[in-house]
């Protein structure tokens, strides 16, 4: 019989979770459709999305997600969009979701994708579409529409810890001349060594995110660190994942003080760098962030991982320190509409990018 999917109200939070945890154990999923991630994003913003709930013929899970509904600013004005685990809010979307998608039970993500595609199709209440942060096969791309538009796409730089291993733990020996250069000047900067690496207890939690966020004041524009509900969410996600084993957070230091943060995701054998802070550089040639990145390949290396991911982001920074890569793409699927029509015809004529 044919999956049934449908857009209902969200449930109160503790029967959510259980809900969605008892299908996120059938499921192959990225740790961005992990209850932690989900759990600690509905808990830190006042978001209400509806569930898409795609079930079976006896009622049983097969496929869960979040859709937010909102009016979002285009060029000719607000437009209705719904969202893919996201709100159409740009505030409580910061937490930024990275290899999006359906929380689909192992086996069954294709026959899932397809009902909650008819889904999608059937409401009428809606002319744009986001899927952010997918990967450029997802099944969702199938969706019939007047238009898709790309609108960024950006690498995921990773370290193949198996080879860090295959190279006897010499990671720096996988990299470029010059990338090896710059972190072996850093660490004769630090003492002749990498940092020290310590990841935080219960106790350790407040203190060292209090740390991050001081060291990451006033550094640049729009920072996400000045923002009061941003540094909740990651306190959240940080408190409910340690315990489990599932969040990090690690504090780098030598014999001068601290050299910097990370909070990594750790997920099937996998790390995620998800947010960092590091201190001054104390030279002119110093690289605080790639000596605790390096640490952190080691650190991982160690634990057995087979994968260090700097998540996306064209940063020159991540692209020195990996060994391979992959991609993910955001994309917006159109309706058509007078509007949206104009719009792009205005876009054309005036060359303006997707994603302006």
């Amino acid at each position: 019989m044919a999956l049934v999917a449908q857009f209902l109200p969200l449930p109160n939070r503790t029967a959510l979770g259980a809900r969605w945890k008892a299908l996120e154990a059938q499921a192959d999923a990225a740790f961005f459709l992990s209850w932690t991630w989900v759990g600690a994003w509905l808990a830190s913003y006042d978001v209400r999305p509806e569930l898409l709930a795609v079930t079976d013929e006896a009622g049983a899970d097969v496929a869960l997600a979040l859709v937010g509904h909102a009016m979002m600013p285009r060029l000719l004005g607000r437009t209705a969009t719904l969202s893919l685990n996201q709100s159409g809010d740009g505030q409580a979307d910061r937490p930024y979701v990275e290899y999006n998608g359906l929380l689909a039970a192992r086996g069954r993500e294709a026959e899932a994708a397809t009902a909650a595609i008819a889904a999608l199709g059937r409401r009428r209440d809606w002319r744009a579409l986001r899927l952010s942060g997918i990967a450029p096969d997802s099944p969702l791309l199938d969706m019939p529409c007047w238009t898709k538009r790309r609108v960024d796409a950006s690498p995921v730089y990773q370290v193949d810890l198996d080879g860090v291993r295959g190279a006897a733990g010499d990671y720096l020996s996988l990299l470029s001349a010059n990338t090896r250069s710059q972190i072996r000047r850093a660490i004769k900067d630090h003492g002749g060594g990498l940092p020290h690496v310590a990841r935080a207890g219960a106790n350790e939690v407040t203190p060292w995110l209090a740390e991050m966020a001081a060291l990451n004041s006033g550094r640049h524009a729009d920072n996400a660190w000045d923002d009061p509900a941003f540094r909740g969410f990651v306190t959240t996600i940080v408190e409910q994942g340690r315990a489990s084993g599932a969040v990090d957070l690690l504090r780098f230091t030598d014999a001068s003080g601290v050299v910097g943060l990370l909070v990594n995701f750790v997920h099937r054998g996998q790390a995620l760098n998800y947010q960092s802070a590091f201190a001054d550089p104390r030279t002119g040639k110093d690289k605080p962030g790639l000596l605790c990145h390096a640490a952190a390949v080691d650190h991982y290396a160690a634990r057995g991982l087979a994968l260090y991911s700097l998540l996306a982001g064209k940063d020159r920074y991540k692209q020195s320190l990996s060994t391979c890569q992959e991609s993910l793409e955001w994309w917006v699927i159109e309706r058509f509409s007078p509007r949206l029509a104009a719009e792009a015809a205005l876009r054309y004529i005036l060359k303006r990018p997707a994603s302006a």
